[in-house]
């Protein structure tokens, strides 16, 4: 039996990525602040089972304590296999520094470092002795800067060292864990709806993504979970970064 732990499940590439799970019979448990009824639909056409653990990963204890509870059911599971993919992620607030919402600011580094880094540290300690795939969904944005983008750019470049950090601390402990950190790319999203409503003020590159859409050169999140899928079925060197791109034909 295998199971995957997934973020951010109630739409986009999380359910995409579950989607795909549930077809090569993982059983998925899902995690976010609402619930997607269509997974409990596809699950069951699967055979597999789809549990949901509603979560607001901006706040430590709430975290704490349904992760707590989840890593006992994986356990009491016994499975051969567990995936675990930290894919929720907010790309508010868009803005130059100087002109930073605060609780914005602290919200977003809860939910896009915090939270995968907590997730993580719950399951190295409490799911030792199980062979665990960490996946951490990450950007591009974490090798360059982007005017507007300092928040989300750098908490991508916090979870890559995060990462290669945790990957290097398993291999000198000769443990079972890897992780890996998958860049998707830009994809049709409610967060790329977002992006292409900011001002050119607060994000400089606006048009370019309004262009992206207008012309049709957004992929969808089917497409980028078969290329993750890929990653998995290929093999990965744990604690490198791999791109949607180096993936897909």
């Amino acid at each position: 039996m295998n199971i995957a732990v997934i973020t951010g499940v109630s739409k986009g590439l999380g359910e995409s990525i579950a989607e795909k799970m549930m077809e090569r019979g993982i059983h998925i448990i899902g995690v976010s602040r609402s619930d997607n009824k269509k997974l409990e639909k596809r699950a069951e056409a699967n055979g597999v089972t789809y549990t949901h653990h509603a979560c607001d990963l901006s706040s430590q204890e709430e975290l704490q304590s349904v992760f707590s509870s989840i890593v006992e059911d994986v356990k009491d599971q016994a499975p051969e296999k567990v995936y675990v993919v930290n894919n929720a992620g907010v790309v508010e607030p868009i803005d130059r520094v100087g002109s930073l919402d605060p609780d914005q600011v602290v919200k977003h580094v809860h939910i896009n470092l915090i939270a995968p880094m907590l997730v993580t540290n719950l399951v190295v300690e409490q799911l030792a002795t199980i062979d665990v795939d960490i996946i951490n969904v990450t950007s591009g944005a974490a090798n360059r800067p982007v005017y507007g983008w300092s928040t989300y750019g750098g908490t991508k470049a916090g979870l890559n060292y995060f990462t290669e950090t945790t990957a290097f601390e398993q291999k000198e402990r000769g443990m079972k864990h890897r992780t890996v950190a998958f860049s998707p790319g830009v994809m049709d999203t409610d967060m790329q709806a977002d992006i292409r409503s900011s001002s050119e003020e607060a994000f400089a590159d606006v048009e370019k993504f309004r262009a992206l859409k207008e012309e049709g050169n957004l992929r969808s999140t089917s497409v980028v979970a078969d290329g993750l899928m890929k990653l998995l079925d290929e093999g990965f060197e744990s604690g490198e970064v791999y791109r949607v791109d180096q993936l897909l034909d």
